[in-house]
């Protein structure tokens, strides 16, 4: 249980930089935390100017583990901190009915513009990725290294005793072309399960049962025997990857984050990547499990009940273990005739130098096999401009051949096993602005000022449960697992913490 406690203060008005928008006063939760769970501070992104920032790059992010985490606090009856809420993260916790790949294509790109339900004198631009969902029989042998954590810290229920359930889960998925093998840490680390092949789940399933919990954290000793271990059983044509389950409290050996970091990044360009599976809470590591999956080209996914490890290990079990494209940029390049300023909602820890797009070396975010991802902007059209014209620079834009264009989307990705990056680049053009949402588009709105409100973001606008319900109910279609009205029920929880704090 989270012993968390808040109250509530107001903020002042204050206008946008540029003057062309107004922020609102809002109530503004403060939480006074009591236990060590780890997140790091969040600096929320600024509208920017696109006469003097006419280009937005920055990695794509499919990781869910800030919404099922917070998900989780809020059904223990608490509202979050507000550096655990990663917008993006609760964005594309769930999948988004985009259009298919065709051909050849290792995904497909779509974009809508629409009026921005918070402010309706801005607008909301949705980008969305959708990747090609390889069939069970041409995916390449899993060769994993379950990497679990057994320390003292993983004793209560929500931490080893469901970390087990969920991997039998996974367990279940195998084929006999996979092979597992297991490592364990506590105050030292050992090996468990020598690999063992897919056709024998019996044997694997008995060496997790084995598993218990006690001593301290050798947390890097481990990581060094599960990469060993990968190495010995690394094959270029398979998914070779390790699976960390932990709480994330690293206290014995190497326990700097540079130091992990730079291990997992070596390993990463040999092929092995990294995916972290966090679990518990009272000293939860959310941040240091984030840095470890980023720099390793995995996912990070936070599992606090069956159904979420079942999504994980399941449901969404191609998307989790395959890569089919990585290091994933985007860059958006706004035209300056239609937009006067932009707001990338969420990704604060995701963004890149534009000139980090062009830079193959540059590390980024993977896509998974059916994986989506989506990013939205809030723009705000030159139309609403209060700024006096300016007396040196050019005042129209209209002989330009560009004056239909919103913004050019540039796209960056490699093949899992290529090191040299392709480039795809979509237009959006102002006749593609739509009158009314689609429900894809309703459902992310949503989502984000569900983020904002829980930030207590300055950029909220007219939000509120009501409106955020509403967006949610309209996108509530196409539900196949019920992730969707789970969340509508969130929100109902959601109100009555929020209103009981006023």
């Amino acid at each position: 249980m989270r012993y968390l406690h808040y109250f509530l203060t107001l903020l002042l008005f204050i206008h946008l930089g540029c003057g062309h928008s107004m922020y609102y006063a809002q109530p503004s939760l403060k939480i006074n935390e009591t236990q060590n769970d780890s997140y790091d501070s969040i600096v929320e992104n600024d509208f920017r100017i696109v006469t003097e920032s006419p280009l937005s790059t920055f990695s794509i992010d499919v990781d869910g583990a800030s919404y099922a985490n917070i998900r989780g606090m809020i059904n223990d009856g608490y509202l979050p901190p507000n550096n655990e809420v990663r917008i993006e993260e609760f964005i594309n916790y769930f999948n988004y009915q985009y259009s298919d790949p065709i051909n050849n294509d290792v995904f497909s790109i779509s974009t809508e513009v629409a009026s921005a339900p918070w402010n309706s004198q801005n607008q909301i631009v949705q980008i969305g990725l959708k990747g090609k969902e390889l069939k069970l029989e041409d995916l390449p042998p899993n060769n994993l290294v379950f990497l679990i954590d057994v320390s003292g810290s993983m004793q209560s229920r929500d931490k080893l005793p469901l970390l087990k359930k969920g991997f039998k889960l996974l367990v279940d998925q195998l084929r006999e072309v996979d092979q597992v093998a297991i490592v364990v840490y506590a105050g030292s680390s050992g090996i468990a399960l020598e690999p063992t092949s897919g056709r024998n789940k019996e044997k694997i399933l008995k060496a997790i049962d084995k598993l218990r919990a006690s001593g301290s954290t050798a947390g890097s000793k481990g990581i060094k025997r599960a990469y060993a271990l990968a190495q010995n059983i690394y094959d270029e044509h398979a998914n070779n990857r390790v699976i960390l389950a932990t709480d994330g409290d690293f206290n014995v050996g190497i326990s700097s984050d540079s130091e992990l970091i730079k291990l997992i990044e070596e390993q990463r360009e040999k092929g092995i990547f990294l995916s972290v599976l966090g679990f518990g809470s009272g000293n939860f590591q959310d941040s240091k499990m984030e840095k470890l999956s980023n720099h390793g080209n995995g996912n990070y996914y936070y599992i606090d009940n069956m159904l979420e490890a079942k999504k994980v290990m399941v449901s969404e079990f191609g998307g989790t273990m395959y890569t089919i494209a990585k290091d994933v940029k985007i860059q958006v390049e706004f035209n300056p005739e239609y937009v006067l300023s932009y707001r990338l909602i969420g990704y604060e820890n995701r963004i890149l130098e534009a000139r980090d797009f062009n830079d193959d070396s540059k590390d980024a975010g993977e896509l998974g096999s059916g994986h989506t991802v989506t990013a939205l902007y809030e723009i705000v059209p030159t139309s609403l401009s209060d700024v006096d014209p300016l007396k040196y620079q050019p005042q129209s834009f209209s002989s330009t051949p560009y004056s239909d264009e919103i913004l050019t989307l540039k796209l960056r990705f490699k093949h899992p096993h290529n090191d040299q990056s392709e480039l795809i680049s979509k237009i959006v053009k102002v006749n593609d602005i739509t009158t009314s949402m689609s429900s894809e588009l309703s459902f992310a709105s949503s989502v984000a000022a569900f983020g904002m409100l829980l930030r207590n973001s300055r950029y909220k606008g007219d939000t509120n449960f009501n409106l955020i319900t509403q967006l949610a109910k309209k996108g509530a279609k196409n539900d196949k697992h019920g992730y969707r009205y789970e969340y509508i029920r969130l929100l109902e929880h959601a109100e009555l913490l929020y209103s009981n704090a006023q």
